[in-house]
């Protein structure tokens, strides 16, 4: 609607001004190169105006013979490049579909048109993996490190191969190089983290942690969990005992309901000859709800050269705060028949039968066999509870969420895959173990958590009108039993 009020205006200016010349004839005359020429005003302005169209025709055809073979040239070079990027379109969709001959092929053609690395090579290495030819890959990736504006991309085509490789070492520097060249880019914060802690390199591994945090890459908790980890990592590795001391505490301070954490740091100031000390720091976590295997296992190293009975007896005031707890009556059960004290065993083991009737754990049946056989030398009721304890499920153990390895003690990574904070404690896979000629001790799995107590003394037959001596009780021969 604009344009034609536009075209009409125009139109009705031009004939206002054509009738308003008309109007006023006038006369022009003018000599030129021996010619006289007498003529109105309104001719000569229709001339100069067909002189100016005539010089805008001749302009017009210059214009197109001087430009016309490099219009021919650019309208070719467009259409190359129209090709090449079609061809670097459905490269790119043959590397999504898994099409490598199809996505080199592609490839070949938009290098060849675009004549631009920058934008083939990555499509060309792409191609080059799709097909399992690596060493093509690298080349390519390598290529794109000498151009800043592929030198980003090409690091992380090498980051990844370095990783399917697994070499970490490689992995790491160019994961490094990565963030520090784009400290924004959350993948590189991301590999270079995951990196840094399998590595087992804790003080970087923190800093990188919190720019991951910065970036949205990890939540907060993850971060807090992060650091209270290498915190304790490095003070397993610290020679000198204060210093020590100093990281478990600080990795209490971010995790104070974290078990390994709180053992870890007992474990120092026992080694610090501060023994009263750690062992309120973990009858206060026992008597918070935190009690555990490995809770127990570090009170007992707190005195390792402690009587059975002693033990026992120190043991009373570790589950002092949460003495129906199942695993205080299980602990308490354990040092009571390690020191020969059968009444209070059987109590515990009793009350943790009657909640565990319809399917007794692993523990509490060894437990059981080593109570019948070490006080009353009953081998037929030792038997059955070894004959249920091969039913039972197996016990609870620090099991890897990454592989499924199982591990003794509890470590930042995983002893098998390297996984950094993969252990959880639950229920671990069964293990069936051929009984060979060799007599197979049970006690070696229901006390793994606690250091071995002296050996007790099987009751010995009492002489004739002399008191019976129970001293304790021996190990159950598994072998003999159950043939």
């Amino acid at each position: 609607m604009r344009s034609t009020l536009w075209f009409l205006l125009k139109l009705a200016i031009l004939i206002a001004a054509a009738i308003w010349i008309a109007d006023r004839p006038g006369h022009v005359s003018f000599d030129w190169l021996g010619w006289r020429v007498d003529t109105s005003v309104g001719v000569l302005l229709a001339a100069l105006l067909l002189m100016m169209a005539l010089a805008a025709v001749l302009y017009r055809l210059w214009h197109v013979i001087v430009r016309g073979p490099r219009r021919l040239s650019e309208r070719r070079g467009e259409r190359q490049r129209l090709k090449g990027y079609r061809a670097l379109t459905q490269g790119m969709v043959a590397v999504a579909a898994g099409d490598a001959e199809e996505a080199k092929r592609q490839a070949r053609i938009a290098h060849g048109l675009l004549k631009e690395p920058p934008l083939t090579l990555l499509l060309a290495a792409q191609a080059a993996q799709l097909s399992g030819d690596e060493t093509a890959a690298r080349r390519y990736f390598t290529a794109m490190l000498e151009r800043p504006e592929t030198a980003f991309l090409g690091m992380r085509g090498l980051l990844n191969q370095a990783l399917a490789k697994g070499d970490t070492g490689e992995a790491l520097k160019l994961a490094a190089k990565a963030h520090e060249e784009r400290p924004q880019a959350g993948w590189a914060a991301k590999a270079l983290l995951d990196l840094e802690l399998k590595q087992g390199e804790w003080i970087s591994a923190r800093r990188t942690a919190k720019a991951a945090e910065k970036l949205k890459v990890i939540d907060r908790e993850r971060h807090r969990r992060i650091e209270g980890i290498s915190y304790l990592e490095q003070a397993r590795l610290e020679a000198e005992s204060v210093r020590a001391t100093a990281l478990a505490r600080d990795a209490v301070r971010l995790l104070p309901d974290f078990v390994p954490a709180l053992a870890i740091e007992a474990r120092l100031l026992a080694r610090a000859g501060r023994e009263r000390e750690a062992e309120k720091i973990l009858e206060k976590a026992w008597n918070r709800g935190l009690g555990h295997p490995t809770i127990a296992s570090a009170y007992a190293a707190i005195r390792p050269n402690e009587s059975a009975l002693d033990r026992a007896r120190r043991f009373e005031k570790l589950t002092h705060g949460r003495p129906d707890a199942t695993e205080s009556r299980l602990t308490l059960a354990e040092t009571a028949i390690a020191a020969g004290l059968w009444g209070p065993a059987r109590r515990n083991l009793e009350a943790v039968a009657a909640a565990e009737r319809s399917s007794p754990s692993l523990r509490l049946c060894r437990l059981m066999a080593r109570l019948e056989e070490g006080e009353h030398g009953d081998l037929a009721a030792a038997r059955r509870w070894l004959m249920a304890a091969a039913d039972a499920p197996p016990d609870p153990a620090w099991v890897c969420n990454h592989c499924g390895a199982t591990a003794g003690d509890w470590t930042a990574r995983c002893g098998h895959c390297g996984e950094f904070d993969s252990l959880a404690w639950k229920e671990g896979a069964r293990v069936v173990l051929a009984l060979g000629g060799a007599a197979a001790d049970t006690r070696s799995n229901e006390a793994r958590y606690l250091p071995a107590s002296p050996t007790p003394v099987a009751p010995a037959p009492a002489a004739a009108g002399g008191p019976k001596a129970e001293t304790g009780a021996a190990p159950i021969d598994a072998a003999r039993l159950i043939t």
